[in-house]
């Protein structure tokens, strides 16, 4: 594997422009992938007994990150999974329901994993969820002495993952096993590609008055044009989740339906699953006061950007005006980036 010469063919193609940052990071993904995949007998004699399984490439939104490990994923070639961190815990978490009598649960698990991939790529990695904190320092463990490789992106540096999260002392030995395990880089650049490359909201629609929302039901009926409305039910461990304005993979929603109710990442999913475009009305700005339904909105944005699912927003506020709630400023600024990316034509 020529990384690098591959990756400038890849930014050829693409029309990307060539930044020398991003080809440092191209370098140490190369050095990473020959200390681990490269089994050639020098490799083994001189093999570092300490040698890191793990690739986090930290950095701001918009700078290249899933880019880069995307390109470095495709190339390689062997057993791997690409998956959404709240996708992958869900599962794990229902594994360990289904085998809570098996006190190797977790070992199971891994085990199991280990058949699936050598290489687990996580995109635009966070944890937000106490639940998750408390156990992954245990799940990773093992993963790296299963000899598993695996790849994060990230908006956070290891040592500020789950900041202010609550009981984070149980979340410490995580970030040790991380720290212990993996490379950790940071990509810099100046400017936020995703927005820079769609300036113009074409699907973000703000503010809310007469003209906007001729717009936005005219886009809605040319989208849902011969089909027929339904109710969805979605059922979800014994829950039902109900889409009331549903038309075959098309459904609308007013922020309130997605964001003021106990969901979480179960439930978008779902919804992911069963749409192929969404219309979101009325989208709030955000403060203290609302801070759990903007993390709610951080992780549906997550999803759907994993599903490339397109969007249509209406909202009285102007994308670049919306506020955050101070605890969590930090991934709404990706958040604010992918809605760029997903109410753009260019995003289809």
């Amino acid at each position: 594997m020529n990384l690098k010469k591959s990756f400038l063919t890849y930014c050829k193609e693409k029309q990307f422009e060539i930044n020398q940052n991003q080809l440092d990071i191209i370098n140490d993904l190369n050095s990473f992938y020959l200390e681990n995949f490269k089994q050639t007998f020098l490799n083994k004699i001189f093999k570092k007994k300490n040698h890191k399984l793990g690739f986090y490439l930290e950095g701001d939104v918009g700078v290249g990150k899933t880019m880069i490990l995307n390109f470095f994923f495709e190339e390689f070639n062997g057993k791997k999974l690409r998956l959404h961190f709240n996708e992958f815990m869900i599962e794990f978490h229902n594994f360990i329901f289904k085998n809570k009598k098996n006190e190797s649960r977790i070992d199971l698990f891994v085990k199991d994993l280990k058949k699936k991939a050598q290489l687990v790529y996580f995109d635009e990695f966070q944890v937000t969820n106490i639940v998750d904190a408390m156990i992954l320092g245990k799940l990773f463990k093992k993963i790296f002495e299963e000899k598993i490789k695996v790849i994060f992106s990230s908006n956070i540096k290891i040592k500020d993952l789950y900041k202010d999260g609550l009981q984070r002392d149980q979340f410490i030995p995580f970030i040790k096993e991380l720290e212990n395990n993996t490379f950790e880089k940071e990509l810099s650049i100046d400017e936020d590609y995703r927005s820079s490359k769609n300036k113009d909201l074409e699907r973000f629609l703000s503010p809310i008055d007469q003209s906007t929302n001729f717009k936005f039901n005219k886009f809605f009926r040319k989208i849902t044009k011969n089909k027929k409305k339904m109710k969805k039910v979605l059922e979800i461990k014994g829950r039902k989740l109900e889409i009331q304005n549903f038309y075959d993979r098309v459904a609308k929603f007013n922020f309130d339906e997605l964001c003021n109710k106990n969901l979480g990442s179960e439930d978008y999913i779902n919804i992911a699953h069963n749409c192929d475009f969404i219309f979101i009305e009325n989208l709030p700005n955000f403060s203290e006061d609302n801070s759990n339904q903007q993390q709610r909105f951080i992780t549906f944005i997550d999803i759907v950007y994993e599903k490339k699912i397109p969007l249509m927003i209406t909202s009285n506020i102007n994308l670049i005006k919306i506020n955050s709630a101070k605890s969590i400023k930090d991934p709404f600024k990706r958040t604010i980036s992918r809605l760029y990316e997903l109410t753009s034509m260019n995003f289809k």
